[in-house]
């Protein structure tokens, strides 16, 4: 009895000890396996990579990409080398998942083990966990075994509002590659501009993708609207989508493109008005908002939708196509003779039906050419063929009905995963922003999976996805920092499983090397408020005063008057007594500065 005792002491001492090493792996997302050993594996200008299939071979050439931005160097792949190598094997076993991998780091190499996608994967965890000290780059010997809670972790960006040139694009999708996000969905097109070259329909970029003003300040600042005088627009040639895709494809991304219908489609009636329902003329418009423009159900407009759709096709190799469907003002219809007589020869009930049927074509052309189709909740209303998949914003609500009707789902409720919200409850301390409050721990834990489903029907939802829209985001440097660091969390949300995520775990530990690396790249971020914890002090009975930055080796600047916070201000180091106030509450305002000297907003905390 004495030895099964102490052994069951020795196993629970062993998982204790495991548990704390497993938490040092301080990998984003965070893996479903982690176990720290003794020592470490250190890289040189003589470290090999060993790679003999092809596809290990293009991984290979994927790690040096990103491994020469970092450190300035390549590493020889040599499949002759036996000893100091990084061992790249797709020959996975059939335990492995499509996206999984095994990656093992001992004193003397690296190996990783997985499919393709898996391997790239084991890949991107592997650059997170090099450490450089003293010119010396070294990896800890780790055992990793991981692989995705979701099969689709995606990103929407918006070009339509506002466009971003292709180096934006790639530069965002390596930062996704390294973050494990799979899905780009590319919002092509909508009111205010048409962003693909179409070549059998030329005038959707000499005329559909430039508006000529565009509105300054939130929609409800100035009535009527002041507009800025700038033209603005732009587009992608096709040969540039398809090295878009060719560039997310490298990095095992799938790119969705989304192309607007019935509604969304004002650019587009500005340049082919015979589409509309007769309420031109029409002008790309330059202000934000549901427009009641949409499209007319006749066969000009499917076959031109058609004809567009083959080129989009021709351009991206995704299995889905995104159609849109959110947001579709009947009011037009209701008024059209031609929406009313095609709801009475197909036995409509309304024009819900006549947008589901609408849907329907589309759907059944794409399905004829070997895609599947994807659209926003509306796509439900007046009834849905089982093969369409539901992208659930308004709420869950939308994913819930879909999911119980037996359709695929992906949840991106504007709840959680509206990233073009404001970061602070206080918007005039923030960019000017959609509206909205989405902090980023909202993001962090939320949980795609609703309660209300049972286990089969959460079979359904597919995954998730966080939307950028850009009404309000006209820059680079913006984009950036209504992304970063809420994308971050994103990718722990689609990767790590439900159990094993941590807030605090994530934010003390892992967040900050991401921070710190991702701003090294060149990437513009939000810096995050730190995390302040004010308790009591009996001996002085005042407050003492934590502060956290999420940061890695970031400093802090604060006072506790009330006054501005800048780099003139105290500098902290260690925990901080406030002064007694004879009842009377303090300010604790401060900033964060990055080691690249990168400033915070300025923070405020009650002292109470």
């Amino acid at each position: 009895m004495k030895k099964n005792l102490f052994l069951f002491l020795l196993i629970l001492v062993g998982r204790t000890t495991f548990a704390q090493q497993a938490d040092e792996v301080t990998i984003v997302p965070k893996p479903a396996f982690a176990e720290k050993g003794v020592g470490q594996f250190i890289i040189s200008q003589h470290t090999s990579i060993v790679a003999k299939e092809s596809d290990a071979q293009k991984v290979a050439g994927m790690f040096n990409y990103f491994f020469k931005k970092r450190y300035g160097f390549t590493l020889n792949i040599n499949n002759a080398a036996i000893a100091n190598t990084i061992v790249l094997n797709t020959s996975a076993s059939a335990k492995t998942s499509n996206e999984g991998y095994q990656l093992k780091v001992t004193n003397k190499g690296v190996n990783i083990v997985g499919n393709r996608a898996g391997v790239f994967y084991g890949v991107q965890s592997l650059l997170q966990l090099i450490q450089q000290k003293d010119k010396q780059l070294l990896v800890p010997v780790v055992n990793i075994n991981d692989e995705p809670n979701f099969s689709y972790r995606g990103l929407m960006l918006d070009v339509g509002r506002h466009f971003f040139d292709a180096n934006e694009i790639k530069k965002i999708l390596d930062v996704m590659a390294s973050l494990k996000l799979n899905t780009l969905h590319w919002h092509l097109t909508d009111d205010q501009g048409w962003r693909l070259e179409i070549k059998k329909y030329p005038k959707l970029t000499t005329i559909s993708a430039w508006r000529d003003s565009t509105i300054i300040g939130q929609y409800y600042d100035f009535k009527p609207f002041i507009y800025d005088g700038k033209k603005s627009g732009g587009f992608y040639t096709q040969e540039q989508a398809r090295e878009i895709v060719k560039y997310a494809t490298e990095r095992n991304i799938e790119v969705i493109p989304e192309i607007e219908m019935p509604g969304h489609c004002t650019a587009v009636l500005t340049a082919y008005p015979e589409l509309g329902n007769g309420t031109g003329p029409y002008k790309v418009p330059g202000y934000w908002g549901v427009h009641n423009t949409i499209y007319n159900p006749g066969e000009p407009t499917f076959q031109f939708l058609q004809d567009v759709l083959t080129e989009v096709m021709a351009i991206f190799p995704s299995k889905y196509i995104h159609i849109g469907g959110d947001e579709v003002p009947k009011d037009e219809w209701k008024t059209s003779a031609l929406a009313q007589k095609i709801i009475h020869e197909n036995k409509l009930k309304d024009e819900h039906e006549l947008q589901s049927w609408f849907i329907n074509r589309i759907e059944k052309f794409l399905n004829k050419n070997g895609k599947s189709l994807i659209g926003w909740d509306e796509i439900l209303e007046g009834g849905l063929t089982p093969n369409a998949t539901v992208m659930s914003w308004r709420g869950e609500a939308g994913g819930i009905q879909a999911a119980k009707e037996g359709h695929n789902v992906i949840m991106s409720p504007n709840s959680n995963m509206y990233i073009d919200h404001a970061q602070a409850k206080d918007a005039k301390t923030e960019p000017l922003a959609i509206g909205g409050f989405l902090p980023l721990d909202v993001v962090y834990n939320y949980n795609p999976r609703p309660a209300a489903l049972d286990a089969d029907q959460q079979k359904h939802i597919l995954g998730v996805q966080a939307n950028m829209w850009t009404e309000y985001i006209s820059t680079n440097n913006k984009l950036e920092y209504m992304l970063f660091p809420r994308a971050i969390a994103l990718a722990e949300v689609g990767w790590t499983k439900t159990e094993n995520k941590n807030y605090e775990d994530f934010t003390s530990k892992r967040l900050p090397l991401v921070l710190e690396s991702i701003e090294k790249s060149g990437i513009n971020y939000r810096i995050p408020e730190a995390n302040v914890i004010i308790t009591d002090d009996a001996a002085t009975k005042g407050k003492r005063i934590t502060i956290t930055p999420f940061v890695a080796d970031s400093k802090v600047y604060y006072t506790v008057d009330g006054h501005k916070a800048d780099n003139t201000a105290d500098l902290y180091s260690n925990p901080i007594l406030s002064p007694m106030t004879n009842g009377k509450p303090l300010t604790l305002k401060y900033i964060i500065v990055t080691r690249e000297n990168k400033t915070s907003n300025e923070f405020s905390v009650d002292i109470k």
